[in-house]
């Protein structure tokens, strides 16, 4: 599998990936944590709760504010299963779909362990973070997915009528991976996404989502990279309804001022399709983060997927210091997702330098086994 990685990054360059890459996760977590106390409230609900301007900060979800919920932890394991592809490519083995259901698996026991097990000699650094031994509101088809070692494939997939967006929001990573080409970064997603889900709308969300961070990490527009999965749509089965839906998003831009009759008029359901509309739509037209995210959490639809996938977007496009810091100071994990972020960044841009078929920093190592 040929990915054409770039072989030089300048020092400028790594800077502006790494902030990019902490946006994306720092930014998807932000929004997960907005809408993780109203998702299954109605408009009128959130109002009644929280006032006329309904979520405008962080409310209580799981016993406090700012926590995550399973599109965080499984975004994470995304990660960690990335940087793990890497470093096994140096023992000739080089599957990265295989390397990320191991690291899915290893979130799926802190779903009913009680804590890190010492003895998984495979674990590495994120599996012992005691933070992430927390059930948070995980789908049905994530958890029995990944319920045992078989993993779903494009030609056997896991629940293959499963649509919901679950497989779509921890997939912001696969975009970071910017010396990809955008077609395989589409293609891995998909592969990954049918580890839990099965339906065309689920996979190709996923590949859709994948490609337009990819080309905000890469430094493009976020319409030109709307413009990017829909061409990559295209010769796909069953890709109506997921072009349909980015075709609304870009249509609903110019239909007057955002607000939350516009925003469900794009989807209340927590169909893939729906999700990325929303929140490809409130990316566009929120006037800075903090505005895109309230649009993106304050409708009667599945408000931590939409706020996740919007604050990944517009931290892939801004940038980790376009975050609201008040936000960023009660988000739960945040050390955790910095540090990943940074290893990410470090593995992508200076990887030979942190090992290769002859020698490897133990540290390293340490941190990602092969």
């Amino acid at each position: 599998m040929s990915t054409g990685i770039l072989a030089v990054w300048g020092r400028a360059e790594q800077q502006d990936f790494r902030s990019r890459v902490r946006g994306t996760l720092l930014g998807g977590a932000l929004g997960d944590a907005l809408g993780a106390g109203v998702g299954a409230l109605t408009l009128e609900e959130i109002r009644a709760a929280h006032g006329p301007d309904a979520v405008t900060d962080f409310v209580p979800a799981h016993g406090a504010r700012g926590t995550v919920t399973a599109a965080t932890q499984l975004t994470l394991f995304t990660v960690d299963g990335l940087i793990r592809a890497q470093v096994r490519r140096d023992t000739g083995a080089w599957h990265p779909p295989t390397d990320v259901h191991r690291a899915h698996l290893r979130w799926a026991a802190t779903q009913h362990d009680w804590g890190p097990d010492e003895r998984r000699k495979d674990n590495g650094w994120l599996a012992g973070q005691e933070w992430l031994y927390a059930r948070r509101d995980p789908t049905r088809e994530c958890l029995n997915g990944l319920g045992d070692d078989i993993m779903g494939t494009l030609d056997r997939p896991k629940h293959p009528a499963a649509h919901d967006g679950a497989a779509l929001t921890r997939s912001a990573p696969f975009g970071l991976l910017v010396g990809w080409e955008p077609q395989l970064v589409f293609q891995l997603a998909v592969e990954c996404a049918a580890h839990t889900h099965g339906h065309p709308t689920a996979l190709l969300s996923a590949g859709a989502f994948a490609v337009v961070v990819h080309g905000l990490a890469r430094g493009e527009t976020l319409d030109g990279s709307v413009q990017h999965a829909l061409a990559l749509l295209a010769d796909r089965p069953g890709h109506d309804p997921v072009t349909e839906a980015l075709r609304r998003a870009l249509g609903a831009v110019r239909q007057g001022i955002p607000g939350p009759a516009l925003i469900e008029s794009l989807g209340v359901t927590d169909s893939a399709d729906e999700v990325l509309a929303v929140a490809v739509y409130c990316a566009l037209v929120g006037e800075d983060v903090r505005q895109g995210l309230r649009l993106a959490v304050n409708h009667g639809g599945p408000s931590a997927a939409t706020g996740a996938l919007c604050g990944a977007l517009l931290g892939a496009m801004h940038g980790e210091t376009a975050l609201p810091p008040a936000w960023l100071a009660e988000l739960e994990g945040r050390a955790t997702l910095l540090e990943l972020a940074d290893d990410f960044a470090m593995e992508m841009t200076q990887g030979p330098a942190l090992h290769s078929p002859a020698t490897a920093a133990p540290g390293w190592l340490a941190r990602y086994p092969r």
